[in-house]
């Protein structure tokens, strides 16, 4: 089984889309392929999959939220004066309640209640996982986080056990990651054998593709480069294949800017699908095309691309302004 993690550490640059490319080529390949929303805030490859409906769907229950207890309540008021998120408030009856969407669970207010059992911890949704087989085929395993819950990162790495449950020895999986660098983009990336990075030319995305690849380094993956509306800006597309080559990494290809995409996304279907012929459908098959190569042939490609050696630790040091220093 062959594990690939789509990360591209800011939102909007074509994740997602090509994600569902690779995912859709390889289902017409006739590989088996296992799709991974693990963007549990806000999951969007079933809306490009026209996913409408979920065979299989249950809640996943990790967080602790508090809980007061009124009938034992003496109104003393002081979990309210010490909860860190404010979470406790008076409701009109006079009543001190708490409201479990702000609440994280940490048990301040219960460390200063003179009541026994005045207050309690509860177990609550953190959200739900769920999966489907899309009319392409293949199944897709996606999260929903609820409003305010914790543990995100807990909800990713349970999306990938269940799709290695449905995995077979040569079984692709594609993780389809969050943006940024935070938990849910970790647990998408331990574990992974390789990561294709996603950017556009723009500094703020260039950036953030650096940050991804030292997470990248972190793990030790060979990764491979998308380069996303190419063409709107060419001098920060040529710095970052210039960026590319210093550090290793492939360069899968290259997408131009294309309005059939935002299109294909409103008809709930893969631009590759909704518009074939579209110059950006010509660039994300050649891309896919160039990933198959890879799975065929993936010893030969991790050890070529993979990270010579990893980053040295260079820590931050924040000096006053006026002292000497690096």
């Amino acid at each position: 089984m062959i594990e690939m993690a789509i990360a591209s550490g800011k939102g909007g640059v074509g994740k997602s889309t090509v994600s569902a490319t690779i995912v859709l080529a390889a289902a017409r390949s006739g590989k088996s392929v296992i799709a991974v929303d693990a963007d549990a805030d806000a999951p969007n490859l079933h809306l490009i999959f026209g996913v409408r409906e979920w065979e299989w769907e249950k809640p996943y229950v990790e967080s602790k939220v508090a809980e007061i207890v009124q009938s034992l309540c003496t109104r003393c008021g002081r979990c309210r004066e010490v909860c860190p998120y404010e979470a406790i408030h008076v409701d009109e009856g006079g009543r001190f309640a708490v409201n479990q969407v702000v609440c994280e669970g940490c048990l301040t207010c219960s460390l200063v209640c003179p009541e026994r059992g005045a207050i309690r911890l509860l177990s609550a949704e953190s959200g739900r996982l769920r999966k489907t087989t899309t009319s392409y085929g293949f199944p897709l395993v996606s999260a929903r986080l609820n409003p305010g819950r914790p543990n995100s990162g807990k909800l990713v790495t349970e999306e990938k056990s269940m799709a290695k449950e449905l995995a077979s020895q040569d079984s692709l999986v594609v993780v389809d990651s969050a943006a940024g660098i935070g938990c849910q983009v970790v647990s998408s990336l331990a574990g992974a054998n390789a990561a294709i990075l996603v950017a556009e030319p723009t500094p703020a995305s260039f950036a953030a593709l650096k940050r991804v690849f030292r997470l990248t380094r972190h793990f030790m993956q060979p990764a491979g480069l998308v380069i996303n509306k190419h063409d709107v800006n060419p001098g920060v597309t040529e710095e970052m294949e210039a960026f590319a080559r210093r550090k290793n990494i492939d360069l899968l290809g290259r997408i131009p800017y294309d309005d059939a995409i935002p299109k294909s996304m409103a008809m709930m279907k893969p631009v590759v699908e909704a518009f074939p012929d579209s110059p950006a459908s010509k660039a994300l098959m050649e891309v896919a095309e160039r990933v198959m190569a890879i799975v065929d042939d993936w010893q030969s490609w991790f050890t070529r691309f993979r990270p010579r050696e990893p980053e040295p630790y260079r820590p931050i040091i924040i000096r006053p302004e006026g002292l000497p220093g690096d």
